[in-house]
């Protein structure tokens, strides 16, 4: 019994993270990936939708970047999300240059508000952002390019911090090690779940089953799913924001994101049913809710690990092996310096993230949700 958890307990430590990269690598990729498309000559009818809450010292900024973005007849909806300072004073100076104002009259979160402006909109393709994204001057028209394959129904952006000095942020492992799983499941059966600061869909994707209680940014992946269509990652279309001010909130977001995340899949656990959405289930239960699981089999891990010591040799280079870990972990801790290295950056930064699901799950059981979105300062 206590062998077979242990067993059960390395699988599930690893299979989010090494085995299911692994088996979705060699699974077959979908029909049309690579194939070249029709180039519509004629562009579709596009709207930007800036979700705000409060954004008085930074919506200028941000509709000055939308109003220089390259494509033409760009419908700009900034969607207020009941903001009670000068957000929506400052949108309404921008009306004589096309910017349009759809106010959520009462606070019920983000995707209400994005509603709103799904409802005022007139754009076949929706294209939605956050006011701390800046987006390059032609990512529009990159974006926009992908939606002429019939099977895409959204698409998502990738993202760049840009650090303090200004400069923007080296790609470290783990990055590089989500962005390269994104390509990959974009190449099967579509992402679950895209950048929520800059990502577009098809206008019939967001009318039909938006859920204002879910993450619009895995609600429209899901979405398309349901239509058949798939989410798919845009490489060449890149979006940019600072990083966190406080560096300490950036544990809290986490959390927040998780939460979200959470309440997505309990709201929509049909999504699991792969006699319904086929090789999708399986991507959202190896990416995300086995990933939600790591934590609680790493607990089982060390604990199995700790009863089994001197009952064989594998079980003790195991205890062995985690000890390490987590001194490495520790050490990083303590010095904040180390962890400019490789070799206790990613461990550090793999504890932080499984000590954050941990604790969402908690708080998530206890009821805690997140509809409510306040943005992080930047």
């Amino acid at each position: 019994m206590l062998k077979g958890l242990f067993w059960v307990s390395v699988f599930g430590v690893l299979f989010s993270y090494l085995l299911y990269p692994f088996l979705l690598r060699f699974s077959p990729r979908r029909p049309g990936v690579k194939e070249k498309h029709f180039v519509s000559t004629v562009p579709p009818r596009v709207s930007l939708i800036v979700t705000a809450h409060n954004e008085e010292a930074r919506i200028r900024e941000k509709l000055e970047n939308c109003l220089k973005l390259d494509f033409p007849g760009l419908e700009i909806i900034v969607a207020s999300d009941a903001s009670t300072d000068e957000t929506d004073q400052i949108v309404a100076e921008y009306s004589n240059r096309g910017v349009r104002l759809a106010r959520a009259e009462e606070r019920k979160g983000k995707e209400h508000a994005q509603l709103q402006a799904i409802k005022a909109s007139t754009g076949e393709i929706l294209i939605f952002s956050d006011v701390a994204t800046s987006i390059p001057e032609d990512a529009i028209d990159r974006m926009v390019r992908y939606f002429d394959d019939p099977v895409v129904g959204a698409v998502s952006s990738e993202d760049r911090f840009v650090s303090r000095d200004g400069t923007v942020a080296g790609e470290g492992a783990y990055v590089r090690y989500e962005m390269w799983l994104r390509g990959v499941e974009s190449d099967r059966a579509g992402l679950v779940g895209l950048s929520g600061s800059f990502f577009a869909a098809r206008r019939e994707v967001c009318e039909e089953d938006w859920d204002i209680y879910s993450p619009s940014d895995f609600n429209t992946a899901l979405n398309s799913a349901r239509k058949g269509l798939v989410a798919v990652t845009a490489p060449d279309v890149l979006g940019y924001y600072h990083d966190v001010a406080d560096a300490s909130k950036e544990y809290q977001r986490k959390i927040r994101t998780i939460i979200r995340g959470l309440t997505a899949l309990s709201r929509h656990a049909e999504v699991l049913n792969p006699f319904r959405f086929g090789w999708f289930s399986f991507q959202v239960f190896g990416h995300k809710l086995m990933r939600w699981a790591v934590p609680w089999f790493q607990i089982l891990l060390f604990v199995t690990s700790v009863l089994l010591a001197g009952k064989g040799t594998i079980y003790s280079l195991a205890l062995l092996a985690q000890l390490l870990f987590y001194g490495v972990v520790i050490a990083g801790h303590y010095k904040p310096e180390l962890r400019e290295r490789t070799v206790f950056k990613i461990p550090y930064f793999f504890v932080q993230v499984n000590l954050a699901i941990a604790r969402a799950t908690v708080e998530f059981f206890k009821g805690r949700r997140m509809t409510v979105w306040t943005p992080s300062k930047r």
